[in-house]
């Protein structure tokens, strides 16, 4: 797996700002009345979305990861845990530790990979091949949230205003039906969640990375459970598909700061060092 991965099971998080509501004048009989427009539901959810993501200090779940390629009937699964924490001085860090992998109808398998992103660099340590790469993706005086940088490469992640986001995708609210019992977590009622379609533009920017992402949005929670985007392959017509899961999160729970901590084990190999790039430095 390359760096992307990162941005792929990172949490999905909708820090959306602006004001949804609009008003018009119209005139009727020689009095000038003011007419509230009725605020659009999407924006309704995404400014919650945005209220709750604003105040996340910190988060921990289990994490599932589906990576699906339908032209050659291959899938493959990875299980772990997830950790993001912000600190008062604004900078943040995430931690994602796989622990088993599952190709096809083979047996689960320990299959243990750790991702570590303190704001500077992004740690891979490999403990089946024993490699460790450290890439540089900021400067040291000008670090990034560990969710901006995954919102480089997954568009719903940032912090867009709402008339942004909507000149790039297509977005509607998804009715419950029955048929999506099988996409969200067992023993979960489908109205415990809302349900959101982004389609992607043909002129947008994304458009030569996906066709559409969906993501459902815990109401108790206010936070997004789980989350499919659809990769566009213009050499076939199936996309690939990458399937996110967030079960048992805990919010603002106090978490240890060593949880972020790691040593390069023992046998290992000397660490791959991957500097900034000077085009990312200059900000091109």
């Amino acid at each position: 797996m390359d760096t992307k991965i990162i941005t792929k099971v990172a949490f999905i998080l909708l820090a959306m700002l602006g004001n949804c509501r609009a008003g018009c004048c119209t005139k009727s009989s020689g009095l000038l009345y003011e007419k509230e427009v009725k605020p659009d539901p999407v924006d309704a959810v995404l400014k919650q979305l945005n209220q709750k993501t604003a105040e996340l200090k910190s988060y921990e779940a289990r994490i599932e990861y589906r990576f699906s390629q339908p032209l050659f009937e291959s899938e493959t699964l990875r299980k772990g845990v997830l950790y993001y924490a912000r600190f008062d001085n604004k900078k943040s860090k995430l931690r994602i530790n796989f622990q088993t992998l599952k190709q096809d109808d083979e047996k689960e398998q320990k299959h243990i990979e750790h991702f570590i992103f303190d704001g500077v660099w992004l740690t891979h340590i490999d403990y089946q091949i024993k490699t460790v790469r450290c890439h540089q993706l900021a400067e040291p005086n000008k670090p990034v949230d560990a969710f901006e940088l995954a919102s480089k490469n997954l568009p719903i992640i940032g912090f867009a205003k709402i008339k942004d986001l909507k000149k790039q995708f297509e977005i509607k609210l998804v009715e419950p039906q029955k048929e999506h019992t099988s996409v969200i977590p067992a023993k979960a009622g489908i109205q415990q969640f809302i349900h959101l379609h982004l389609k992607v533009k043909p002129g947008s920017i994304y458009k030569d990375d996906y066709t559409y992402i969906d993501f459902w949005i815990d109401k108790k929670l206010g936070l997004p459970t789980k989350v499919v985007a659809v990769s566009t392959e213009p050499e076939h017509p199936f996309g690939d598909i990458s399937e996110i899961k967030f079960l048992k999160p805990k919010l603002n729970k106090k978490l240890d700061k060593k949880v972020f901590d790691f040593k390069i084990p023992r046998g290992f190999g000397k660490p791959e060092i991957i500097p900034l790039k000077k085009k990312e430095q200059s900000g091109e």
